[in-house]
């Protein structure tokens, strides 16, 4: 075999996006395998694709009944998937030489920190300890209460249960929405046993794993967090109740989604609902039916998305808090953004630029696409594409109708979505250069 040059791979990010999109051609081809697929012959190769990218971009996006497209096997191909994915290429790599040889070189300390965003190389060892156990507990307690309420409270027999409990709860845990109940947890959307669970699993997987291990590792010295976890924490739950009274308030008289339920059923929906466009996917309300107002503010809390280096995707919650507050600064005429007492650098401000831009772009041209390309509607598109983008998996019930094209540019939205503008951009980059001068500094007028 030939041997692939070292300089081929030199930035952590090539081999993060190689990672990635090498367990996706895997993917693809377990599933076109006729064992994945039910009924004769295996499935097509668009397909097999898309749902490939789809689990390990940890979206939940399907041009198919999941349950009735899909054999076991199929499933669990799929589950295994979701699991690579949201746990991360480098980071599951980096684990496996870690228990065998328990000793880390540099290069793989690099590039599990390119993942895991690990603050030093001196840290990668515990986070990746942690997120391990973080994972697996977690997966492990939903797991246990699912099976215990499926088998206990709707006659499923107990190897049933404990499957899709398994399956349910790493899928939620990892934010991919992928359900083995053709109509995701609309069957379930009064049942606090079922939703409440994976809520709790969706929220901490998208809260980012620097959050929790941080918050476990000094639940006693609050004050001592880092920025970062004190803007997660801060503005997850500010979202959380946004999204839900958004919810509550819109679809209250809506006679298709909350309008049909019991004033005191309605509460457990709207919560699913906002928790779920945080970039998890699962539904318990029919997304078609839902007002325009609510989709406007769904589409919204999906571009946002979750906490940074978790299972989470868009824009993530520290762009969007950092862009507020470098408006609030200029608005306020203060030469330093500052946030949560400490000052914000140029360089962190300029990321949070160059991302919320590129996201905003590559929505923007994808929606485009698909607009001239499908009969839909503009918010029907919007709507699709940025649950792409941000790898959340909701959908108003047009992706199986996109055509093959269509189904391609999701494709890439989920692909650039899941690694990030900035990761894929450093990954396509020859060389890093340094500008060894300054030009004299110019002052064009803005608006």
């Amino acid at each position: 075999m030939a041997r692939i040059p070292q300089r081929a791979f030199r930035h952590p990010a090539q081999l993060v996006v190689t990672g990635f999109a090498a367990t996706i051609a895997v993917g693809t081809a377990l599933l076109m395998l006729p064992v994945s697929r039910s009924g004769e012959g295996g499935a097509g190769f668009v397909t097999a694709l898309f749902t490939s990218t789809s689990a390990v971009c940890v979206t939940g996006l399907s041009t198919v009944d999941v349950p009735a497209y899909w054999t076991p096997f199929g499933h669990a191909v799929i589950l295994l998937l979701i699991q690579v994915g949201g746990f991360g290429i480098m980071t599951m790599a980096s684990l496996l030489a870690l228990l065998v040889s328990r000793r880390m070189g540099l290069r793989t300390r690099l590039n599990a920190a390119a993942e895991t965003k690990a603050l030093g190389l001196g840290d990668v060892r515990s986070v990746l300890r942690g997120v391990a156990a973080t994972s697996l507990t977690v997966e492990a307690v939903t797991a246990v209460v699912l099976t215990t309420r499926l088998w206990l409270g709707y006659d499923y027999g107990f190897g049933r249960a404990v499957w899709f409990g398994v399956f349910h709860a790493v899928s939620a845990f990892n934010n991919a929405g992928f359900a083995l109940w053709s109509d995701s947890l609309v069957g379930f959307a009064t049942d606090w046993w079922v939703c409440l669970p994976l809520c709790v699993a969706v929220v901490l997987g998208g809260l980012g794993f620097p959050v929790i291990l941080e918050v476990l590792k000094r639940r006693r010295h609050a004050r001592e967090w880092s920025l970062h976890t004190r803007i997660v924490l801060s503005a997850t739950p500010v979202l959380l109740v946004a999204g839900f009274v958004l919810v509550l308030a819109n679809e209250w008289r809506n006679p298709e989604t909350l309008g049909a339920l019991a004033a005191h059923d309605r509460v457990l929906p709207s919560l699913t609902a906002s928790v779920m466009a945080r970039t998890a996917g699962f539904n318990s309300l029919d997304v078609g039916q839902l007002g325009e107002g609510t989709l406007v503010g769904t589409i919204f809390l999906m571009f946002i998305g979750g906490g940074s280096a978790g299972t989470a995707g868009g824009i993530k919650v520290t762009t969007f808090v950092l862009l507020f507050f470098v408006i609030w600064a200029e608005v306020r005429g203060e030469a330093d953004v500052q946030a949560f007492g400490r000052r914000i650098g140029d360089r962190a401000m300029r990321q949070a630029v160059t991302v919320a831009l590129l996201s905003v772009a590559l929505v923007a041209v994808g929606t485009m696409t698909l607009v001239e390309m499908t009969p839909f509607s503009l918010h029907q598109v919007l709507f699709e594409t940025t649950s792409a983008f941000a790898t959340v998996g909701l959908s108003t019930g047009i992706t199986g109708q996109l055509g093959a094209a269509g189904e391609m540019v999701l494709v890439i939205l989920m692909f650039v979505g899941r690694l990030g503008p900035i990761t894929l951009v450093s990954a396509l980059a020859l060389r890093e250069r340094q500008r060894l001068y300054q030009n004299p500094e110019g002052r064009p007028i803005i608006g």
